[in-house]
């Protein structure tokens, strides 16, 4: 048994069978759950221009975002990871199934501290808000990216290279978690079985992360696995119906609009914010913080219990 998990893999074998469970997942899985999705909304009488454009604008937005990587150097990345690999990781850990597991395992776990990080700094929500903007969950949410959510999630995923991971099994494992995500976004799926809801994110763990709702804010966070939230305190059910958008909706459908209304709101921020470290602290603080959060105790014009909790700005 030992054996047979410590074995060598052929690589091309290996990522074939991610090309298989990663971009071919796209055409037997994603495009036509999301024609399922749209046969549900005109059910629903839901199918409406809004709907349409919204996905519209999915699409633009990951054009635009794949786009920027490749702008801004998706092979620099790659080659930053080949160098720690070669200079400075602890080893170099062979390809096989033990490999393969522990690798994905712990870029779920990456997965889930850098999106955790996402919520909770002013300039992670700047871009990563265009994800949670649409007031509609189909699968073309799934693709609907910020110009920047591809910077922060390196902070956590270089280390998988530096313990000895090959770079291009880290990429590929991402890759897959992310692709698993895609999945989950939808309506049409209620409760699985307790035992899948139990270890497993699900529609419905993640209809709870993109809720309104204020006891869904900052929740479920997961990316395959479920049990990072419940070990780390994050985890919310699926109670109250759940209202998917922010709270301060963006209420249109251009894509450049969609794309850039995070980054143009945190630049607002940054510009009303008197102090450097003030403003400092709008890039690094949750998204709701303030400067008159620095004041002492019973200074603010504001009362305490009618200040919302930190998140969206």
């Amino acid at each position: 048994m030992i054996d047979s998990l410590t074995r060598a893999l052929d690589w091309d074998a290996v990522t074939t069978w991610f090309y298989v469970l990663n971009d071919l997942s796209f055409v037997y899985v994603v495009v036509p759950f999301f024609v399922v999705e749209l046969i549900r909304y005109a059910f629903l009488k839901r199918l409406d221009f809004d709907v349409i454009g919204d996905s519209v604008a999915n699409v633009i937005t990951f054009v635009s975002f794949v786009a920027i990587e490749y702008a801004l150097g998706l092979l620099f990345v790659t080659k930053l990871y080949f160098w720690i690999y070669t200079e400075i990781s602890l080893s170099h850990l062979s390809l096989n199934w033990v490999t393969i597991v522990t690798c994905v395992l712990l870029a779920d776990l990456a997965y889930y501290w850098d999106h955790r990080l996402m919520h909770r700094i002013g300039i992670g929500w700047a871009t990563h808000t265009v994800h949670h903007s649409s007031p509609h969950f189909n699968m073309s949410v799934a693709y609907r990216f910020g110009p920047l959510d591809a910077v922060i999630p390196l902070l956590f995923s270089l280390p998988l290279v530096m313990l000895g991971y090959h770079p291009i099994l880290v990429l590929l494992s991402e890759v897959f978690v992310q692709q698993f995500q895609a999945i989950l976004h939808t309506e049409a799926i209620g409760k699985l079985p307790r035992p899948i809801e139990f270890l497993f994110n699900t529609p419905s763990h993640h209809r709870v992360h993109h809720g309104s709702n204020l006891q869904y804010w900052d929740k479920n966070y997961a990316g395959i696995l479920i049990i990072w939230d419940r070990m780390f305190g994050t985890f919310e059910p699926e109670v109250e119906q759940v209202r998917f958008g922010i709270d301060r909706p963006i209420n249109s459908n251009n894509p450049l609009v969609v794309f850039f209304h995070g980054l143009q709101r945190l630049a607002s921020k940054l510009v009303s914010t008197k102090g450097l470290g003030n403003k400092l602290r709008v890039l690094i603080k949750p998204p709701s913080w303030h400067p008159s959060q620095l004041e002492p105790a019973g200074s603010s014009s504001e009362p305490a219990e009618l200040r919302l909790p930190d998140k969206l700005e």
